[in-house]
C-alpha cells in the first residue's frame, strides 16, 4: 500500500524523493515491481518496527532503531523535509514530540484534519493524539487550528467552535466551560462562535473545530461510517429493481461525483500540529489511493512553507496570553 501510493503520488509530484525505512529484504524485491519508485527512492535498512499495539511508553523506549524512530530522526537532522506514517498513531506522536520537540508555548501536538462539509472544509482537531485534555490544551490547540486553516486555507479570519454536549453555557465538562470562557474573553486575532454539536461538523457552521482526541476521534469514525453506510444504502436501492437500474444509469454522473466528494480517500493525511517538523499520519487502514493523498498532504504543507507560517501565526496569536516578564533586580 505505502509503495503503491508512492507510485501514484510520483505522478502528480514527479520531483518527489522518498526515503523508505524499514526492512529491505521486504522492500527490494516490491520495488522491482515499481521501477518508477525505485529509482526515486532510498532504502534505508530498519529492522525493528513498532507494531499497532504497542504502549507509545514502551515504544519509545524499546524503538530507537525502529522504523518510525529512524524516519523521525531524519526530519530532525535536516536529511528529510517530511514524514507520512501508517503507524501506531499514538508512537508516531510520543516520539514525535521527544525528536521535534514542540514549537514555543504549545505542550502538546494535536492532530488535525480537513473535513468535507455543506460549506466546503471543516478542520477538525484533535483526533486522537490527546485522549485527555485540560483547558489550556484546548486553547492552544484553538490557536493552532487558527493558524493552520490562515496557513493552508487561506481563510483570513477562520470562525473557532468547541465541541460539546450542547449550545448552552452551561454545558460541557470543566476543561470545556473554562476553555470557552476564555475565548471568549477574546485573544487578538481569534474569532470564537462559541458550542457547536455534532451535527454542526458536517453542516460546516464553523471553520475550524477544537476537541479532545477521544471526542474527535470518535467523531471521525462515525463520518466515516456514515458515508459507507450511505453508500452501501444506495447501492442496494438502485439494485432493488428493474426501474431502479435504469435510474442508475441517468443518476451515474451525479452519483459518481457525490462518492469523490464524499471519499474519505480523498481527505487522509492528517497533520500532527506544534510540531518543529511536518509530520502526517495516514489512516492505518487506507488504500494505495488514499497514502498517495496523505503524501500530497505533506508535499503541500512543505512547498507552501506551512512550518514558517504557523511559526509567524503563532507568535502573533499567542503574543496576548504570554505570562508578563518579571525584572530581576
Amino acid at each position: 500500500m505505502v509503495l503503491k501510493g508512492a507510485e501514484i503520488a510520483l505522478v502528480r509530484f514527479p520531483q518527489v524523493r522518498f526515503l523508505l525505512f524499514g526492512d529491505e529484504l521486504r522492500i527490494n524485491p516490491l520495488l522491482e515491481k515499481l521501477p518508477r519508485v525505485r529509482a526515486a527512492s532510498t532504502v534505508m535498512h530498519a529492522e525493528d518496527v513498532i507494531t499497532g499495539d504497542a504502549k507509545p511508553a514502551a515504544a519509545l523506549r524499546a524503538g530507537r532503531r525502529s522504523s518510525m524512530r529512524l524516519a523521525i530522526d531524519a526530519v530532525a537532522e535536516g536529511k528529510a523535509d517530511c514524514i507520512v506514517s501508517a503507524g501506531n498513531t499514538g508512537a508516531l506522536m510520543v516520539m514525535a514530540k521527544m525528536v521535534l520537540k514542540t514549537m514555543p508555548g504549545i505542550e502538546r501536538p494535536a492532530i488535525a484534519q480537513f473535513l468535507p462539509t455543506m460549506r466546503g472544509e471543516t478542520v477538525l482537531l484533535d483526533l486522537g493524539a490527546n485522549v485527555e485534555c485540560d483547558a489550556e490544551n484546548l486553547v492552544q490547540f484553538a490557536l493552532m487550528g487558527d493558524a493552520f486553516a490562515r496557513a493552508v486555507l487561506g481563510l483570513v479570519k477562520p470562525t473557532i467552535g468547541l465541541l460539546n454536549v450542547g449550545s448552552e453555557e452551561m454545558k460541557g465538562n470543566d476543561a470545556v466551560r473554562e476553555a470557552a470562557l476564555r475565548l471568549k474573553e477574546g485573544i487578538p486575532g481569534i474569532t470564537y462562535h462559541g458550542f457547536v454539536e455534532g451535527n454542526d461538523i458536517a453542516a460546516g457552521t464553523v471553520d475550524v473545530i477544537v476537541t479532545d482526541g477521544f471526542s474527535g476521534n470518535i467523531a471521525l469514525k462515525a463520518m466515516e461510517g456514515v458515508v459507507k453506510l450511505f453508500s452501501n444504502f444506495t447501492r442496494s436501492a438502485f439494485k432493488s429493481s428493474l426501474l431502479a437500474q435504469i435510474g442508475y444509469l441517468f443518476a451515474r454522473p451525479a452519483l459518481n461525483k457525490m462518492r469523490d466528494q464524499l471519499d474519505p480517500r480523498r481527505y487522509n493525511g492528517a497533520m500532527l500540529l506544534g510540531l518543529n517538523g511536518i509530520v502526517v499520519k495516514s489512516h492505518g487502514g487506507s488504500d494505495a489511493v488514499g497514502f498517495a493523498n496523505a503524501i500530497g498532504v505533506a508535499v503541500d504543507l512543505q512547498v507552501n512553507g506551512f512550518l514558517d507560517q504557523i511559526r509567524e501565526e503563532l507568535a502573533v496569536l499567542r503574543g496576548p496570553l504570554a505570562p508578563p516578564q518579571t525584572a530581576t533586580v
